[in-house]
């Protein structure tokens, strides 16, 4: 007789998920001498993640160039402890998103919590 093996899936506390990317945005950082500051945004900035919430970061990297999809070729996001949407922007970009009145910026200024 065969016995049952169960995979059991446990999600991590957002407390565990915060310092994780805490340590991650540091070592990032620390590497890379254009990244400027790490944010977090959305849900775990809220404090409203639950099972199922993924990471939304925003990193001001003034030495980003090219389409968004090409810089975020560079960032080891699979490094996180949770899928991520990413943002890439320079200072320059973000100051003129973060200006504006899109739905972005109305996000970010509510809820944009640095990391570094």
């Amino acid at each position: 007789m065969r016995s049952l093996t169960q995979s059991v899936l446990r999600w991590p506390s957002p407390e565990q998920v915060l310092q994780q990317t805490q340590r991650w945005a540091e070592e990032q950082q620390r590497q890379n001498p254009g990244l400027r500051r790490v944010g977090l945004f959305g849900s775990y900035s809220r404090g409203t993640a639950s099972v199922g919430s993924d990471l939304d970061l925003l990193l001001i990297d003034d030495l980003a160039e090219g389409p968004q999809h090409e810089r975020l070729r560079h960032w080891p996001l699979e490094r996180l402890p949770l899928s991520c949407d990413a943002l890439v922007l320079t200072s320059l970009e973000f100051a003129q998103l973060i200006g504006g009145e899109s739905r972005m910026a109305q996000e970010l200024q509510a809820d944009l919590r640095w990391l570094c």
